[in-house]
């Protein structure tokens, strides 16, 4: 049975009027009534476009020339902007990103929560490029272009072919062709499909992920990449569950950066979840923990908490904080963290955050005040019986605007009330929006 094929896409240019963006930053037009998702396309626009797919619901084409422009448009910082798709908003003029994710998050506690907060907080922002400090980088042997390194192209499984990237750091960005040409030299160039990057405060680690066992020369030749530009190399065979640092030998596996409000250093290993921006989430700590306001006779609970990124700091101010994980090795890297910092006040558990765990022995007391940090799905089910610990307050830190607004309309049910809410600007350039909200139970 043959593959079932979508229907043709004309090669016709079309012409479209923009009304709105979509969450992901293009803009939405209409063809004879059936809503067109336009690539680099702004609200008020007229763009000449070329259709790319044709779904049931809707199309999704690329711009091919802006015919009215809109007065919110700039020249993207990055040649490679039209072609890579590592970012959506380039176009789009820096402070008016961050006022289409405020009015996102405002559209969707509407529609998805049926909420609004009392207080609208102030964007928390900072510099708009080169804040990017870890990356997968997609590696491929291209015929007649040699090794590509970089992000994806727009709507589509090939590797761009960029020479720079604007947001990442600059000291990752200025070894990207030096990578490259690296790889090149390799005899198993074609058997590594991606390279993981990771930035601390002093230190990148680059994670070589490789198909196929690695000869002695090739891995020489890591090693001399790594020596020459001071990089730490790791390696990451296929079906093995291990990674392994191959330079500098005898060192630790472990990069670190500092949440200077808190007088605390943080350890990680350079594929643990952290956030790529290490500038805003030094802010989002200190923010977080303020809103949380936890006192020193206080018992908080700090949900999906990571290495102890939120749990660490809270720790700081609260009698006792019960930080808990799906990932056990994350609770491993939490305690690690707890230790170096000489804080003995928090306790670290892993456990399935997708059933009820109010029973759990550690959560039988009960909370005076809970912070969460989910991933993109959100915390559905936390948020159904949340309310059994009584806590006064709830903050609630959220890269996806949609479920945070749907948690938020059972946080409502549950007898909380959104105090405040506003977004960060964590990812500048694209679509993802992160943002935070303060909850307090209603007498």
């Amino acid at each position: 049975m043959g593959r079932r094929r979508g229907p043709k896409v004309s090669s016709e240019p079309i012409e479209l009027d923009i009304v709105d963006l979509t969450h992901d930053g293009r803009g939405i037009g209409r063809l004879e009534g059936k809503t067109v998702f336009v690539d680099r396309a702004l609200p008020g626009e007229k763009v000449l476009a070329k259709l790319t797919q044709k779904k049931r619901k809707y199309d999704e084409a690329s711009t091919i020339h802006v015919i009215n422009a809109s007065d919110l448009r700039v020249e993207a910082a990055c040649q490679h902007f039209d072609i890579c798709g590592g970012c959506s908003l380039q176009h789009l003029e820096h402070q008016s990103q961050i006022s289409f994710k405020q009015a996102l998050l405002k559209n969707q506690f509407i529609h998805f929560g049926g909420v609004e907060p009392l207080e609208w907080l102030a964007p928390l922002q900072l510099v708009p490029f080169g804040y990017r400090r870890k990356a997968r980088l997609s590696v491929k042997l291209v015929f007649n272009k040699g090794v590509l390194v970089g992000f994806r192209e727009r709507q589509s499984s090939f590797i761009a072919n960029i020479e720079s990237c604007h947001v990442l750091h600059k000291d990752i960005d200025n070894l990207l062709k030096p990578l490259a040409k690296m790889i090149e030299t390799l005899h198993a160039l074609d058997r590594i499909p991606q390279v993981e990057v990771a930035m601390g405060e002093k230190a990148i680690a680059f994670v070589f992920r490789h198909l196929d066992a690695l000869g002695q020369a090739d891995i020489d030749k890591l090693l001399e990449f790594g020596e020459q530009n001071q990089v730490e190399i790791y390696l990451q065979p296929k079906g093995a569950d291990t990674v392994h640092k191959i330079w500098p030998r005898g060192t630790e596996e472990r990069l670190h950066y500092h949440l200077p409000s808190f007088n605390l250093k943080m350890r990680f290993h350079p594929l643990d979840f952290t956030q790529v921006n290490l500038e805003m989430n030094q802010k989002m700590t200190k923010l977080a923990v303020d809103m949380l306001d936890p006192q020193p006779d206080e018992k908080v609970l700090d949900l999906f908490c990571g290495l102890g990124n939120f749990s660490l700091p809270l720790a700081t101010r609260a009698k006792m904080v019960v930080a808990v994980e799906v990932v056990e090795t994350m609770v491993n890297r939490g305690y690690e963290n707890a230790k170096a910092n000489h804080i003995d006040n928090v306790e670290f558990y892993a456990a399935d955050l997708m059933v009820d765990f109010s029973d759990k022995l550690w959560a039988r007391e009960g909370f005076d005040k809970i912070l969460i940090d989910p991933p993109r799905t959100g915390a559905l089910e936390v948020c159904e019986y949340l309310s059994v610990f009584n806590a006064k307050s709830i903050v609630y830190v959220s890269c996806n605007p949609a479920t945070l607004a749907r948690d938020a309309g059972i946080l409502k049910a549950k007898g909380y009330q959104l105090m405040k809410a506003g977004v960060m600007d964590m990812f500048p350039q694209t679509g993802h929006v992160e943002s935070i909200a303060l909850f307090q139970k209603q007498i």
